[in-house]
């Protein structure tokens, strides 16, 4: 029988900010566009969504240097584009469907926090790239595949070491080891070599040591972190929904786009494969 060490129980963190200023026009000159109007999935519009199209404003304060020349690229690319794209300021924090002109779906989201984690060696920086991408893959229901930059900020706020398994036994203090069998994490006792599962929903912490587990195991799986759709535009920025519903509007990601489910969903049901996406 085993005496387990104390559990952290997930989900923990949120998964994927930017300075907040407002910005001005599209661009200098760019005349207003018509009214904005909702469409709905199956092609009807909504003619009582008046909404005008977004004015795209210089905004006051960037990063980098870099940072504002593939703003103002971005931005421009985005006017001079005249298909079906999403546009995303991440000083206003907000989402735009455009077709030419007009502005068919507007939202909220959260975008990063443009934030730097150093931890037990290692450096990660948070925050959403600049520039233009396109939609890769559509995900109904996705499970997140935590990096290793969560383990880094669970350990780090609860004060514990960090370590990563071995491909074979992790060896503990107490002589017995850590193991994956059939894909799942448990604790094989020295003397009776009997193994017990661990909890898939938990972190694995033992001896003041937050263990990160191997990809290919259940134990690295979190369902309903990413909400109930996700547009994934490459590089491990997606844009998804999420059950941290105050976060959005909000710089707390770590370089994912967060948004309401409802407004994922009507994304995910328009916004066909190969999309561009612009973020500036």
């Amino acid at each position: 029988m085993f005496h387990l060490a104390p559990s952290i129980s997930r989900p923990l963190l949120a998964v994927c900010a930017i300075v907040t200023v407002s910005e001005l026009a599209w661009a200098q000159g760019h005349p207003r566009s018509k009214p904005a109007r909702r469409a709905s999935a199956d092609g009807e519009v909504d003619s009582t969504f008046d909404t005008l199209a977004p004015a795209l404003v210089m905004p006051s304060r960037y990063r980098s240097r870099r940072d504002s020349v593939a703003s103002v690229r971005t931005r421009s690319a985005a006017l001079l584009e005249t298909g079906l794209r999403i546009v995303i300021s991440l000083n206003d924090r907000q989402l735009w469907l455009m077709l030419g002109p007009d502005t068919l779906y507007n939202a909220p989201v959260g975008v990063s926090t443009d934030s730097t984690l150093e931890y037990s060696g290692r450096t990660w920086r948070f925050e959403t790239p600049r520039g233009v991408r396109s939609v890769l893959a559509k995900h109904e229901n996705p499970v997140w595949i935590p990096p290793d930059w969560h383990y880094a900020e669970v350990a780090r706020n609860h004060s514990l070491a960090l370590a990563a398994m071995t491909r074979r036994r992790t060896m503990l203090s107490d002589g017995n080891w850590l193991e994956v069998r059939n894909d799942t994490v448990g604790v094989v006792d020295a003397t009776s070599r009997e193994f017990a599962a661990l909890p898939t929903n938990e972190e694995i912490v033992f001896d003041g040591t937050l263990f990160i587990p191997p990809v290919s195991s259940v134990n690295r799986r979190i369902e309903g972190e990413l909400g109930f759709h996700s547009l994934d535009t490459g590089d491990g920025i997606l844009l998804h929904g999420t059950p941290h519903k105050a976060s959005i509007g909000e710089a707390t990601t770590h370089g994912c786009i967060r948004l309401r489910d409802e407004d994922i969903l009507w994304l995910y049901q328009i916004t066909p494969l190969e999309a561009r996406v612009y973020i500036y």
